[in-house]
């Protein structure tokens, strides 16, 4: 089944409380309480791009496969891209782990690595 996981990116992202960070951003009650609640069957490609320029991810950032127990598929295949770690990525959480003094490090190894 494909569907979307909103929660993953949230708590990538470190946003506590998707909610209120979606309508600061401009969204609706409504859209706001669906993506939340990762209750959203169709999305409009308007409002999908918005998220992602807001969130810096892309569309397969959002959608998660997992595929029936029927399907047979090889390993190269596509959608496997789609399959999730069911490990979630918590940065602030293990940021908030690490010793003071090595944040410093952190933060130059960080910037190496993204060419900043």
């Amino acid at each position: 089944m494909l569907k979307y996981n909103f929660r993953r990116i949230f708590r990538a992202r470190g946003i506590e409380k998707p909610h209120a960070y979606l309508r600061k951003a401009g969204f609706s009650v409504n859209f706001a309480t669906k993506v939340k609640n990762n209750n959203i069957k169709r999305l409009d490609l308007k409002e999908l791009e918005k998220l992602c320029l807001l969130l810096r991810c892309t569309p397969n950032d959002f959608m998660e496969w997992m595929p029936d127990p029927n399907t047979e598929l090889s390993e190269k295949h596509p959608m496997n891209d789609l399959k999730k770690p069911a490990n979630e990525v918590d940065f602030v959480k293990t940021l908030s782990e690490v010793p003071l003094g090595k944040l410093e490090e952190l933060n130059r190894l960080l910037k190496e690595h993204l060419g900043k």
